[in-house]
């Protein structure tokens, strides 16, 4: 496929102009931050590698913003999460590798190559039509990368492996092995390996070595997370809520504490958790 596609530059009204100029003012700000003489001390002193965690942080926050937050906060935590980007293209430009300029062409290209029902003649009238494109050219294009199959799972499950976060990256793995065959007949086999699963946990705890534990609670996470593949959950929104709630619940206990919560015994705490559970059921129930 072509690499660079024939595709006509979308015409430059001022709000256009107005948003390139934005980009090039932070551009330039975080040069000014990366200057070796004049720049900040902190900024001078990241690496691609130091900055990884901000990465992942903004990137969740992007995404509770978006399901709980104000447009005013969505742009902002987006905002945070271009600066992730420009700073990243920053360093690896210092470094001769590559800059913004070659990051946004390179995705553009993307783009055009993976749309050919809109670039190109190609036909796909339905969502589903243009997944079934995608996954499709993605999988040649892997193939001449690598030089691997186009039809070969495992590079791909080990990519989501080690790319995604953890409950993201085994839902996308367990949905691509079923898809191709890997697949229990019926939900009952599912809770079967999820009883499995947690008996084998409790014997390691009981009588193994703390890697074999890790090894076991991770299997009862796979296992749980292919219950909530059959019945449609998200296992990752799904914690999330119940972190949330969590916290609310806290932050009510917390609230009718008159001392140190470590100087309440188990029982007056779980009073103050059920008061908590049943003053944020009342308060839901009467929006």
């Amino acid at each position: 496929m072509n690499d660079s596609p024939n595709v006509e530059p979308i015409p430059s009204p001022d709000k256009h102009a107005q948003i390139l100029s934005e980009l090039q003012r932070l551009i330039a700000i975080i040069d000014q931050l990366r200057h070796p003489e004049t720049g900040c001390p902190w900024d001078l002193k990241q690496t691609p590698e130091t900055l990884t965690p901000y990465v992942v942080e903004e990137a969740y926050e992007v995404v509770d913003a978006i399901h709980h937050g104000s447009k005013q906060d969505m742009a902002e935590e987006l905002g945070d999460l271009l600066l992730q980007v420009v700073l990243q293209a920053q360093i690896f430009k210092e470094q001769g590798d590559f800059d913004l300029g070659d990051i946004a062409k390179g995705i553009a290209n993307k783009m055009v190559r993976r749309h050919p029902h809109v670039f190109s003649d190609a036909v796909a009238d339905t969502p589903e039509a243009v997944n079934a494109n995608w996954e499709e050219i993605k999988a040649q294009e892997k193939a001449q990368k690598t030089g691997t199959s186009e039809t070969a799972l495992s590079p791909k499950l080990k990519n989501y492996a080690q790319s995604m976060p953890p409950l993201d990256g085994a839902m996308k793995i367990s949905q691509k092995a079923a898809k191709a065959g890997f697949e229990w007949d019926n939900i009952e086999e599912v809770w079967a390996k999820v009883d499995e699963e947690i008996a084998e946990l409790k014997q390691a705890i009981a009588h193994e070595s703390k890697a074999a534990q890790a090894g076991e609670l991770g299997d009862v996470f796979f296992s749980l997370i292919q219950v909530a593949r059959w019945h449609q959950l998200n296992p990752a929104e799904a914690l999330q809520g119940t972190s949330r709630r969590f916290v609310q619940r806290f932050e009510q206990v917390e609230a009718q504490a008159q001392q140190p919560l470590n100087e309440y015994s188990a029982q007056e705490l779980n009073a103050f958790w059920n008061r908590a559970k049943q003053q944020i059921k009342q308060d839901e129930s009467g929006r």
